[in-house]
């Protein structure tokens, strides 16, 4: 179970994903959070930088869904102005929000990239689905809400045992 923990890649945030080199494997989808992976928790819109971002990920041809455990209002008021598509009170590591995301690009697991900033519930919840995972590190911890800071915990109980493993290795990056 601790291997479905384990992402593909790690990086300190969305920016420093190489899409050009996922788009040139194959990928053609992102499932990606919203809170704390593009955003702080409590920040309602998108950065001029997250707008480039968002840019390049249309310009290079990927398809974009947002994945997000929060409410209805939250998820929409970040989305809609940006006309990207989403799955709000996603209940992730459930698999019905990632298939659900993947049917609203018309792709298949092996196309489709999930990015967020939790192992229990981005991470864990693509891997179970053969996606290629990317853990970015969160942007704003000190937001995060009751439910976020008990799977940091859990987290940690896992990193140690991951590490123990040699499945983690310490020059990493960790959440």
């Amino acid at each position: 179970m601790f291997e479905k923990l384990v992402p593909k890649l790690r990086v300190n945030t969305v920016f420093d994903i190489a899409l050009d080199e996922l788009y040139a494997e194959g990928y053609r989808g992102i499932i990606t959070d919203l809170d704390n992976t593009l955003v702080g928790a409590k920040a309602p819109l998108a950065t001029p930088e997250l707008l480039l971002w968002f840019a390049k990920v249309k310009e290079l041809g990927f398809k974009l869904v947002i994945v997000s455990n929060n409410n209805m209002d939250r998820v929409s008021k970040f989305a809609t102005p940006l006309n990207i598509e989403f799955v709000h009170q996603a209940r992730k590591p459930s698999n019905t929000p990632f298939l659900k995301a993947m049917k609203l690009m018309e792709l298949k697991p092996q196309e489709t990239v999930v990015v967020g900033d939790q192992m229990l519930t981005d991470v864990y919840g693509g891997n179970r689905l053969g996606l290629y995972t990317v853990l970015v590190l969160p942007i704003s911890a000190a937001d995060e809400g009751i439910g976020t800071r008990i799977n940091r915990r859990i987290e940690r109980i896992a990193l140690t045992r991951l590490r123990k493993q040699g499945l983690w290795q310490e020059e990493d990056k960790t959440p």
